[in-house]
C-alpha cells in the first residue's frame, strides 16, 4: 500500500463513522470498495465530490475503487433524511443521467490502471431481470422489519409517511453490497453519513446470507460554517457540468468561501499534501485578506474538474470585474464566460448594421437608455471616467465593427464598478 487511507482521511477530517476492522482490512490487502450515486440529474453536483473523493484517495493508497451508479435504485430515490419523496424517473431518463455521470468520473478516477483500474457498475443490470417474489423470498427474509426500523432514515420519515417504495430502498442497496461482495470480492461501501443505515444492511446481509465480512466507512455531511446547505447557491446547486454551471461561477464559489470554509474545503477536496495545506494555512493566517486558502483551493478544484485553460479564464474574469484586465483578456472570455461575469448588469441589444457603419457612443448611449441623456455620457466622458473593452475612451468616441468582441458583445464601462453590455445582433 503508498498510504494509509484511513489515516489519510482522519487528518483531511473525512471520516464520520467507521465499522471495526475496516483499517485492518485495509492494511492487509487491496480492497475493492465502492460508493453509489444515483443517477437523478445528468451531472453530478458538489456535493457529490466527497464520496468521489474518498474513491479518489481510495486508488491513490493502492486499493480498487467501484462507483456504483444506481440505474435501478435511481428509478426509487433514496429516502435518507429527505422531507418528501422524489419524483420517479423512467428507464430511459435514468439512463441517459448515467451515461452523463460516466464521463464525469473518468476526470476523477484511473479506469486504465492494470492494478486497481477503476470500474463502473450499474445495479440495473442485476435488478432488470429480478423478479419481486424471488427478491422478496431470496433476500426479504434475512433482514426483518424490526431491524429496518432501527435505522434513522427510516424513523426520521414516520410521521410525516414513508412509502413501502421508499422503505424498502436500504434492502436494495444492502443487496447491491452483496452482488458486488459475490461477483467483484468488494469488502468496503463508503458514502456519506446518512448513508450510515443503508451501508450496515448490506454488510448484515453479508454476514447473514454468506458468513462473510464487510466493512463500511462514512465521511461527515459537508455544511458551510453558516450552517447553510453546501454547493447551494441562488441559482441552486453548483454542477460539475460548465453547461450547468459555469466554470467561472464554479471558481467563484470556492473563491468567496469563508476563511473557516476554506480551511475545511482544501481538505476535503484537494489532493494537496498535509504539509503543502499547512504551509498554505500558515500563510493565509499572516495575511488572510489575500484570501491564500480560497485561491488555492479554487485552482486546485477548478483545474481538475474543468481545466487549467477554465481557471485561467475565470481568474482573468474576475480581474475584469473587480476594475482590473486588459482588452486582450476581454477578447479570451466565450460568450457563455462572459455572460457568466457580467450576469445582472444592464444589457442592450443593438443590431450588428448600426455597429458596421459606425456609431457615436454618446449617440448610441442616449439611444438605449444606457445613460438618461447625451448631456450625463457628455460629463462623463470629460471627465474621463468612460472605458469601452477597458480603454478609456473620449467625446470623439464612435464604436465600429472592430470594437466588438469576440464574444459578440462590446462593453462599456463607467468609473471603476458600473458596467454595460451592449450585445450585437
Amino acid at each position: 500500500m503508498q498510504t494509509n487511507l484511513v489515516q489519510e482521511l482522519q487528518w483531511r477530517g473525512m471520516i464520520h463513522d467507521i465499522m471495526p476492522g475496516t483499517e485492518e482490512q485495509l492494511n492487509k490487502e487491496v480492497t475493492t470498495a465502492y460508493v453509489g450515486i444515483d443517477p437523478t440529474a445528468d451531472s453530478l453536483h458538489i456535493g457529490h465530490l466527497v464520496s468521489i473523493m474518498l474513491l479518489k484517495h481510495l486508488q491513490m493508497a493502492g486499493h480498487k475503487p467501484l462507483a456504483v451508479v444506481g440505474g435501478a435504485t435511481g428509478m426509487i430515490g433514496d429516502p435518507s433524511f429527505k422531507a418528501a419523496e422524489r419524483k420517479l424517473l423512467t428507464v430511459e431518463e435514468v439512463q441517459h443521467n448515467v451515461d452523463c455521470i460516466r464521463q464525469q468520473l473518468g476526470k476523477f478516477l484511473d479506469f486504465d490502471n492494470p492494478v486497481n483500474g477503476a470500474e463502473i457498475c450499474n445495479n440495473y443490470e442485476w435488478m432488470k431481470d429480478y423478479l419481486f417474489l424471488d427478491f422478496i423470498r431470496d433476500v426479504g427474509k434475512h433482514i426483518t422489519v424490526n431491524y429496518m426500523m432501527t435505522k434513522d432514515s427510516v424513523k426520521k420519515r414516520l410521521e410525516t409517511g414513508l412509502s413501502f417504495t421508499e422503505f424498502s430502498y436500504q434492502l436494495l442497496q444492502g443487496y447491491d453490497y452483496l452482488v458486488l461482495y459475490r461477483t467483484k470480492g468488494c469488502r468496503l461501501q463508503m458514502g456519506g453519513s446518512d448513508q450510515w443505515g443503508n451501508i450496515t444492511t448490506g454488510t448484515e446481509l453479508i454476514r447473514r446470507m454468506e458468513g462473510g465480512e464487510a466493512y463500511a466507512l462514512t465521511c461527515p455531511l459537508i455544511t458551510k460554517a453558516d450552517g447553510t446547505k453546501f454547493g447551494k447557491t441562488e441559482g441552486g446547486n453548483v454542477w460539475l457540468d460548465p453547461a450547468k454551471t459555469s466554470p467561472y461561477k464554479f471558481y467563484q464559489f470556492w473563491l468567496n468561501c469563508s476563511d473557516v470554509d476554506a480551511s475545511r474545503y482544501i481538505r476535503i477536496f484537494t489532493l494537496l499534501s498535509k504539509e503543502e495545506i499547512e504551509a498554505l494555512q500558515q500563510q493565509h493566517d499572516v495575511a488572510p485578506e489575500q484570501r491564500i486558502l480560497q485561491k488555492a483551493l479554487a485552482k486546485d478544484i477548478t483545474c481538475r474538474v474543468h481545466s487549467v485553460a477554465d481557471y485561467e479564464s475565470a481568474v482573468a474574469a474576475s480581474e475584469l470585474l473587480f476594475g482590473k484586465g486588459t482588452t486582450e483578456q476581454l477578447n479570451s472570455l466565450d460568450r457563455a464566460t462572459m455572460l457568466s461575469v457580467f450576469e445582472g448588469v444592464p444589457q442592450f441589444t443593438v443590431p450588428r448594421a448600426r455597429i458596421d457603419e459606425g456609431v457615436s457612443l454618446i449617440d448610441l448611449a442616449a439611444e438605449t437608455g444606457m445613460f438618461a441623456s447625451k448631456g450625463e455620457i457628455r460629463r462623463e466622458l470629460k471627465q474621463n471616467s468612460i472605458s469601452v473593452n477597458k480603454a478609456k475612451v473620449g467625446e470623439d468616441c464612435r464604436l465600429t465593427a472592430a470594437d466588438i468582441l469576440s464574444c459578440g458583445s462590446i462593453l462599456v464601462q463607467k468609473g471603476k464598478k458600473n458596467y454595460y453590455l451592449v450585445n450585437i445582433e
